[in-house]
């Protein structure tokens, strides 16, 4: 019986990670749905730390040129620290991509937007795997868009390795222990962590939706490419928006 491999029939999708990125890879073509390929490229981020943040997009414009080689329908700079940074970094980077390639662009941290204003949501819960200056950043960056932080959680970790490591079911636990009646929709923030696979059952668990930065930013490019297949299993986003 011969494989049914993903060939980019309908779509190839163009990613920029952070080098030390394992989850995305993984997550991104688990999530995509049938006759879409993933195509990625990296630059350098190991930690969440402030110079590490403020240099990662260095060289940006040699890095969407390889993406533009292989014929790519979207860019995406899909990396949330950097992108939430300060309000209208997103905006830059996405102006950089589209100045270099001619492509559409998007940045994570405007799809996590885009992505509550399609489900109606202005109160949010955030959860991550940072140390608390990035989810201080974190929180100004979604309030300039008009999204409310009504609670926070910062579990503390700056290596990107060590934020992979950590199992699902702690971004589950963390979630559920910061639930809050005031909240209209739950963000597990971070390319880097465990988090697409347990949106299902936290949505069920709280009654709300839940958007993590790698479904947002799926999401955001697809509809950039025009597909809008309902993808069951990764929560309320990708299956009604």
């Amino acid at each position: 019986m011969s494989r049914q491999i993903r060939y980019g029939s309908r779509a190839r999708l163009g990613y920029i990670l952070p080098s030390v990125n394992l989850a995305s890879e993984c997550q991104l073509p688990a999530m995509a749905p049938p006759g879409v390929s993933l195509h990625f490229t990296r630059l350098k981020l190991t930690s969440v730390d402030e110079e590490a943040l403020r240099r990662m997009a260095d060289g940006l414009e040699d890095a969407v040129m390889l993406l533009k080689d292989a014929g790519v329908a979207s860019i995406t700079f899909h990396c949330t620290s950097v992108t939430t940074y300060a309000p209208g970094t997103d905006e830059r980077l996405i102006e950089r991509i589209r100045a270099a390639t001619g492509l559409p662009a998007t940045a994570t941290g405007r799809a996590v937007i885009a992505a509550f204003r399609a489900l109606g949501a202005t109160r949010v819960v955030l959860v991550t795997p940072y140390p608390q200056h990035v989810n201080h950043k974190e929180e100004a960056f979604l309030g300039a868009n008009g999204i409310g932080v009504v609670r926070s959680w910062a579990e503390g970790i700056n290596e990107g390795l060590a934020m992979f490591e950590v199992d699902a079911s702690v971004w589950r636990e963390r979630t559920i222990e910061n639930r809050h009646a005031d909240a209209d929709a739950y963000f597990l923030s971070c390319t880097q962590i465990r988090s697409v696979e347990v949106i299902d059952e936290l949505e069920a668990a709280l009654g709300k939706p839940v958007v993590t930065s790698t479904s947002a930013a799926l999401w955001q490019s697809l509809r950039m490419a025009g597909i809008e297949d309902r993808v069951e299993g990764y929560g309320r986003l990708l299956i009604a928006h």
